[in-house]
């Protein structure tokens, strides 16, 4: 140690000192052992007489065996260990192992272990085997409930083998493991925990069997399982994506009742399920609440409110996300610049969707055909033509061509005015464009037959918007009722109305008033020759 100190390079009043601190360790260390050995010295010299002469006799016994056995036998004497007073105590590196603590130490060391290491699931063979594969046989529509109770007869299963059995059955018969699912959840030696639960209300969830995931949450009630965070995330996301927004608002507000905070996906779910039902204020109330909790919205979240704000001609509400994505870094794109446009054309606003139009063509986006038939609404809805038409005339020259939309709009416009030859080259435009016709086009086309009398055309277009009946909304219907009362056809505006009714829509009070006068006054004439038997 002194020479690998000098080569360190440790010098003077330390060095020396560490001299005498090894110099008296080794004293120590030589003291130690000649203390062992006096004290083994002494230990020998007290020995009894009668041990030494046992050790002797255990030492020559080899040399005197045979010639004196009895004596021998004679002068044996048992030798035992000495009896231990008080408890055993096992130190281990200081440690008093001891202590009753180390055996609740050791259960928790084996509960971890068992986690960690789980158990395996029990080997199934014999009829056991043949019940298991019965039950994976079964169909939707069968009852596995006889064929389980002899299988936990026969097995006696743990939550291991049932683990196995599930996830089994999960992935060769996905169609019964529901049902088989549901009832083990009841079963003692499963030992169902929330999650179990929370698992299947998310599988059945996603495969939008909503009224079984219900009945599963009752059942977890009843069971008295209060529902996690997890839980009710998952009944949320169920509710948000199955479009039942009383629900998902109540589980939503269950979630903040139980103190959790709502994340990004659980926001995101309620905004689109808010804008699903045409109610963007509210899912801008909630991207609010996003901001103040620091939580950044995603482009989709502000582009959705802004198409919902554009849907319902909001156009304050839409400047106000257009002018909050800009703050939050999203520059305005082709899209959100287009929507603009449309919700300034649906609230009548043509000034306004001009200067929207502008800016868009300024910021360098060319407008589609979606975006190019908003704006020429807006004209027709001021009865502008001649600038409409000014309008699709610049366009041509920037290289942009009317589409569908456009062209669309254009025969419904014509359609109004009644200029029913420049609706047929309109038509043949929108032939060339080779895509099929949207069912605004039927809508315009319907009307602008009945005006112009040809019925057998006005009845084909008719049955075509019958076919399409689930997609007309409110203002369609009214249209059509209004076209067929005014051209004769009572009976068949008394049948749309109907399909309107069934659809939950409510025709205005004027227009059901003339009906109802249309009818008593005797003008189905012309239904009579053309009821749905005869076309």
């Amino acid at each position: 140690m002194y020479r690998f100190a000098g080569e360190v390079g440790i010098r003077g009043d330390m060095l020396r000192e560490l001299r005498f601190k090894w110099a008296r360790q080794k004293m120590e260390e030589s003291e130690f052992y000649e203390s062992l050995e006096q004290l083994r010295k002494e230990e020998a010299q007290t020995e009894s007489p009668g041990k030494e002469y046992l050790r002797k006799e255990i030492a020559g016994g080899e040399e005197g065996v045979g010639d004196n056995d009895s004596v021998g036998e004679d002068k044996q004497k048992i030798v035992s260990l000495p009896k231990r007073h008080g408890k055993i105590k096992y130190k281990i590196y200081g440690l008093d192992l001891s202590d009753p603590k180390w055996a609740e130490v050791a259960d928790k060391v084996h509960k971890s272990g068992e986690v960690i290491w789980p158990q395996e699931p029990k080997p199934i063979s014999g009829r056991c085997k043949l019940v298991t594969d019965k039950i994976l046989s079964l169909k939707e529509a069968d009852d596995p409930a006889p064929l389980l109770g002899e299988w936990i007869g026969l097995l006696q299963p743990s939550r291991v083998d049932w683990i196995a059995f599930l996830d089994r059955l999960k992935e060769q018969n996905p169609h019964i493991y529901f049902k088989i699912a549901e009832l083990v959840l009841g079963e003692e030696s499963f030992d169902a925990n929330v999650r179990d639960y929370s698992k299947l209300i998310d599988a059945l969830a996603k495969e939008n069997r909503l009224e079984d995931a219900e009945r599963i949450l009752t059942k977890m009630n009843e069971n008295g399982i209060l529902p996690d965070v997890i839980t009710l995330t998952i009944v949320v996301h169920m509710y948000c994506k199955s479009g039942n927004l009383d629900r998902a608002k109540e589980a939503f507000e269950s979630l903040r009742a139980h103190g959790f905070q709502p994340d990004m996906k659980v926001y995101n779910s309620m905004i689109m399920a808010y804008v699903n039902a045409g109610q963007p204020k509210l899912g801008e109330s909630l991207m609010r609440e996003m901001e103040t909790r620091d939580i950044k919205p995603t482009k989709e979240i502000y582009m959705a409110l802004l198409r919902s704000f554009a849907q319902v001609g909001d156009v304050n509400g839409a400047d106000r996300i257009s002018t909050t994505m800009q703050f939050a870094g999203f520059q305005p794109s082709q899209e959100s610049c287009a929507l603009m446009v449309e919700a300034c054309e649906r609230a009548g606003n043509l000034d306004q969707a001009r200067h929207n139009f502008d800016q868009m063509m300024k910021l360098g986006h060319k407008p589609d055909d979606r975006c190019t038939a908003s704006i020429i609404a807006a004209y027709e809805k001021k009865n502008l033509l001649d600038k409409a038409l000014n309008l699709l005339l610049e366009l041509e020259k920037d290289g942009i061509e009317p589409g569908v939309a456009t062209y669309t709009v254009l025969v419904d416009w014509f359609s109004k005015l009644e200029l029913f030859d420049e609706v047929e080259q309109m038509l043949d435009k929108i032939a060339e464009q080779g895509e099929a016709p949207p069912l605004k086009l039927h809508i315009s086309l319907c009307d602008m037959y009945i005006k112009s009398g040809a019925e057998k055309k006005a009845l084909q277009a008719l049955g075509v918007l019958e076919s399409k009946i689930e997609q007309l909304e409110s203002a369609d219907f009214e249209r059509i009722i209004d076209s067929l009362k005014a051209g004769g056809f009572v009976e068949d505006a008394r049948r749309i109305h109907g399909m309107m009714e069934a659809r939950g829509f409510v025709l205005s009070e004027q227009l059901k008033v003339a009906l109802t006068a249309s009818r008593a006054v005797g003008t189905s004439h012309r239904s009579n020759k053309y009821s749905p038997e005869q076309r």
